[in-house]
């Protein structure tokens, strides 16, 4: 019996067993190990790691298929269940979004219930919560997971003949590391001990808004009368005020509405991308775009002429995408587009080029670990900011919120140039924003980007980083910047004696630079069904060519 064992319960394992049940699984003996109480969830969706306020970005209708759509998990619920979660049934379609935290309780469920339905099958499955695992290390037979227990903290260990190293996002151990300066918003049960100040947020995306959101809820409270959405500050919070800074200082765009399941793409295919990876050259990047550009000329030509797509280049059409916008006041622009929004979603409309653009960046994602290093800098300061506009849409309840609290007066959005300084370590405590015409000080200041790529070096199992088996992937031609850790097309490191299947990494922080829009529960779903089925591979005895491609990069 193979041993295999998942190190992280959230949905990337959760997807990658989902996947395993489709094969004969009687011949699996597999270990879950999670640091946290409870299995399923992950960082993004677990209570008290998130606001009861913040919003996913993913609706039923989005979320790939596992034992039940979540819609239909909320409609079996019990009534006080459902109040307990804040959720009123009656406004729940396969459209609406929810609570990050609702999100979390479903995707329990679902790991409890694909736990039940694996036993079933014959395989041998065992859930070790409050367990973590503090490092991994390639042995002759297998590899080794050194664990800790809580409360106690024994230490022991175990060997697997297959790791899946599954655990999500990592954010800095501590998050206030001066007086007033937060390196992330989580925990955000952390941010209700943030005094009525003027706070300063580093961002202005999903993560951003959800800092926002949280900061408002300990300050104020959110009403609504019919359509409109108010914010009422509480009494003696008259110096509480939010200022969101990114480089553009712009807010996202509203939901927009796109069909399910999306069309195929005409020109810019998997096919297409792949054919042009294959063929010898320096030019992928500009093949790709000229891709780009043709499926757009198809399906949306009144765009592309908007937009001088059909002449430009990518450098033009990057600063072509955002023009309007950059032009505008983004409170009057996010306000629009709600409105645009929403009559796409009541007449089950699509807005051709968004719609189009969105199927595109997975697709393109592709050529990235092919780019050399000075297309690599193009295609990160050009090209990825316009897809991950794309992507980043968000509900249209979190863009209402940020309207009343510009109208209440509590946030402003401020765009930072190439020559702002920001203090991090002044003595007031706080940071001090610099800019030429611009010299503020917030008493309390939230770095709120998101997760960032990190490299070898932080990952979290030190012993395979002395192994050598996790190591940064160098490009030479490009200052040496580093592209994430060394892995193929299917998440295992590349190295000399690692045996093929014995350890894939799935941990966010490390591939994103292969895998650049790797976030979200699409991507575990992609993931988790490229590893399950090599599992399921390794079960039946796998594939004798595997064995033979193992070799450094």
């Amino acid at each position: 019996m193979s041993s295999i064992a998942f190190v992280g319960a959230g949905p990337t394992t959760l997807y990658a067993l989902n996947a395993l049940l489709d094969h004969d699984v009687r011949g699996a003996s597999i270990t879950v190990f999670e640091a946290q109480a409870s299995a399923g969830a992950g960082t993004p969706y677990r209570s008290g790691w998130n606001d009861a306020a913040m919003l996913s970005n993913i609706a039923s209708a989005e979320i790939p298929p596992l034992t039940q759509t979540l819609a239909a998990w909320l409609q079996s619920r019990p009534s006080r269940e459902l109040e307990d979660m804040g959720v009123d049934i009656g406004q729940i379609d396969d459209r609406a979004f929810v609570p990050r935290v609702v999100l979390g309780r479903y995707f329990e469920a679902q790991f409890a219930t694909l736990v039940q339905t694996f036993r079933a099958a014959g395989g041998q499955i065992q859930v070790m919560t409050g367990c973590r695992v503090i490092d991994a290390v390639n042995r002759p037979g297998g590899m080794e997971l050194v664990l800790s227990s809580s409360p106690q903290g024994e230490i022991t260990k175990a060997l697997f003949d297959h790791v899946v190293l599954a655990t999500g996002h990592q954010w800095p151990s501590r998050q206030e590391v001066r007086p007033g300066y937060f390196t992330s918003p989580w925990p955000a049960a952390t941010l209700t001990k943030i005094p009525a100040t003027r706070v300063g947020i580093r961002g202005s995306s999903l993560t951003a808004i959800d800092t926002a959101v949280a900061l408002a809820g300990v300050h104020g409270a959110f009403e609504r009368e019919g359509d409109a959405l108010t914010y009422v500050p509480h009494a003696d919070t008259g110096t509480f005020g939010i200022t969101m800074m990114s480089r553009k200082g712009l807010l996202p765009e509203a939901d927009f509405y796109f069909p399910l399941p999306h069309p195929p793409l005409e020109i810019c295919t998997e096919q297409a991308i792949a054919d042009l990876i294959d063929r010898p050259g320096p030019g992928l990047l500009d093949d790709v775009f000229e891709l780009f550009r043709r499926e757009l000329q198809v399906v949306d030509p009144a765009y592309v002429e908007a937009t001088g797509l059909a002449d430009a280049t990518l450098e033009a059409f990057g600063e072509a995408y955002f023009a309007d916008r950059l032009t505008a006041d983004p409170f009057e622009w996010a306000a629009a587009n709600l409105a645009e929004a929403r009559a796409t979603h009541d007449a089950g409309t699509t807005v051709p080029w968004r719609d189009a653009i969105l199927r595109m960046h997975e697709v393109v994602a592709a050529i990235v670990p092919h780019l050399d290093g000075p297309a690599f800098e193009r295609f990160s300061r050009h090209f990825k900011p316009v897809f991950v506009d794309a992507y980043g849409a968000v509900p249209h309840e979190l863009v209402e919120r940020m309207l009343a609290l510009h109208r209440a007066g509590k946030l402003d959005v401020l765009a930072l140039d190439d020559d702002h300084r920001i203090d991090t370590r002044c003595p007031a405590g706080g940071a001090r924003l610099m800019q030429a015409d611009v010299d503020r000080h917030f008493p309390v200041f939230i770095e709120a980007t998101g997760q960032r790529a990190l490299g070898a070096i932080q990952f979290p199992f030190l012993s395979l980083l002395e192994q050598g088996i996790v190591r940064d992937e160098m490009s030479a031609d490009a200052g040496g910047a580093s592209r994430g850790i060394v892995i193929d097309d299917v998440f295992q490191p590349v190295a000399d004696g690692l045996p093929a299947d014995r350890l894939f990494c799935l941990s966010l922080p490390f591939i994103m630079g292969r895998h650049p829009f790797v976030q979200g529960i699409t991507s575990s779903h992609e993931m988790g069904e490229v590893v399950g089925q090599r599992l399921a591979r390794a079960l039946a005895h796998g594939d004798p060519e595997v064995d033979m491609r193992r070799a450094v990069s």
